[in-house]
């Protein structure tokens, strides 16, 4: 098995900024890639970024220029930091993790959730 922790959630006015993190642990073959989504009330779950073994980065529209997602291979950790924050950023973020196993058949892992609210 695989657990996910993720830190760094809170409560931040509009145009702050916060950094998520994501430490991945347990049986772990090999990691493809990591990514946060987030889920807002009545919404559905949805990609906020993602991140490859190989470095490379996807984002969703609506944060890009404003979120970057980095990682570190070595300890199958991931982060965000989220920049000029806007009141519609408001949700629970959730950390994900493909992972490989021996055979390469892929695995998704999930975190527990951080909420993350913007409000003045």
């Amino acid at each position: 098995q695989v657990q996910l922790v993720e830190s760094g959630g809170g409560l931040v006015q509009p145009g702050g900024s916060l950094r998520l993190s994501c430490a991945a642990s347990g049986r772990i073959f090999r990691i493809n890639s990591m990514g946060w989504y987030r889920q807002a009330p009545g919404k559905q779950r949805e990609l906020v970024a993602g991140i490859t073994s190989g470095g490379s980065t996807n984002y969703a529209d609506s944060v890009k220029g404003r979120f970057t997602i980095s990682g570190d291979n070595a300890k199958n950790t991931v982060w965000l930091q989220l920049n000029s924050l806007k009141p519609e950023d408001t949700a629970v973020y959730y950390c994900n993790a493909e992972c490989l196993d021996y055979y390469n058949v892929p695995y998704d892992y999930w975190g527990q959730g951080t909420q993350v609210t913007v409000s003045s």
